[in-house]
């Protein structure tokens, strides 16, 4: 059987490019070579680039995403592993692009990964299906606000964050109003649109929800103890923080959990991998956000729960790219 040629694509538009270049090297290192010749496409702001074993690169065709290498020799892919995390690869426009030019790609698609980039409208939608979440305020950049009226709805704390936006890039923990206008600014910096939300004081746990083998699995539920104010970057990328698996979280608190994050992902038309975070607050699990392309280099925590499911790597990255396959059959 010949075989297909898979892209492991990585990079992308934000700061989050360095993180999905440890994704993409785990997945570039687990993917059967007897099954796949795999190959590393690196998408960023000013070049998308192939990049062979001797690191020299190749620009990608934008007019159907193929590659003319020195030698002569063009690579066309039949499947796009994408590991982008933020824009292009988690908000739609790569996807959408793929789409219009009839190129393979793993993971969910374009509607879903662009709802789901969107804390707001997730949450909005996931109401519906009874998914509770904090109580909220949204605002536009340079859009008038009544800080006093915000702080009596909510409370102190809040969480000011961007609307569209991952790894906890522009959060800020506010706990006096006169910190509000400059937390507001922080997250504006990085999106025009923010969310302020109420304070829940409870545990934060991450859990990891794929379809495997056509069942939706919960991988694990991971109780985050983070030694800042909250799960922000320097707590998920540079160990300030101890994740936990399985949460220490009693047996029907852990079974409404899995129940709701299985739920968030089938009522979403969900593939591939995802990871929702919650916070338990009086047992009852409040919804964060999903991301659609977490982070995958070792120390992440998706690849530590597959561990703890029992599901390798290999096996685990082997089965999205099989999926991807046959939607094309």
């Amino acid at each position: 059987m010949k075989k297909k040629n898979v892209a492991v694509v990585m990079g992308g538009y934000s700061d989050e490019y360095v993180v999905s270049l440890k994704s993409g090297q785990l997945i570039f290192d687990s993917l059967d070579r007897d099954l796949y010749n795999v190959y590393k496409v690196v998408i960023l702001k000013e070049e998308w680039y192939f990049l062979d074993d001797r690191g020299e690169k190749s620009l990608i065709n934008k007019a159907d995403f193929s590659v003319n290498l020195s030698s002569g020799f063009d690579v066309k892919f039949d499947v796009c592993f994408n590991i982008i995390h933020g824009k292009p690869g988690e908000n739609g426009e790569l996807q959408a692009y793929w789409d219009t030019i009839g190129q393979t790609y793993t993971g969910c698609g374009f509607y879903q990964s662009a709802l789901t980039f969107n804390k707001k409208d997730t949450l909005a939608v996931l109401s519906k299906y009874g998914i509770p979440s904090a109580k909220s305020v949204y605002l536009r950049k340079n859009e008038d606000c009544n800080e006093d009226q915000i702080i009596a709805d909510l409370g102190l704390p809040v969480f000011v964050k961007p609307n569209q936006s991952g790894s906890s890039l522009g959060i800020t923990k506010v706990k006096e109003q006169a910190d509000l206008k400059k937390a507001m600014d922080f997250a504006f910096a990085e999106d025009d649109e923010i969310l302020i939300e109420s304070f829940l004081d409870g545990m934060e746990v991450s859990v990891g929800v794929i379809d495997y083998e056509g069942e939706t699995i919960v991988l694990g539920i991971t109780e985050i103890v983070s030694k800042n104010e909250f799960f922000d970057y320097e707590a998920k990328y540079e160990g300030a923080s101890e994740e936990i698996t399985p949460a220490r979280i009693d047996e029907e608190t852990r079974i409404r959990v899995k129940n709701i994050a299985k739920k968030a992902y089938d009522s979403l038309g969900m593939s591939g991998f995802s990871r929702s975070e919650f916070i338990i607050m009086n047992g009852t699990p409040y919804m964060l956000e999903m991301n659609t392309n977490p982070g995958f280099s070792p120390a992440s925590i998706l690849p530590q729960q597959a561990a703890h499911y029992g599901i390798s790597i290999k096996d685990l990255c082997g089965n999205e790219v099989e999926k991807a396959l046959n939607k094309t059959k």
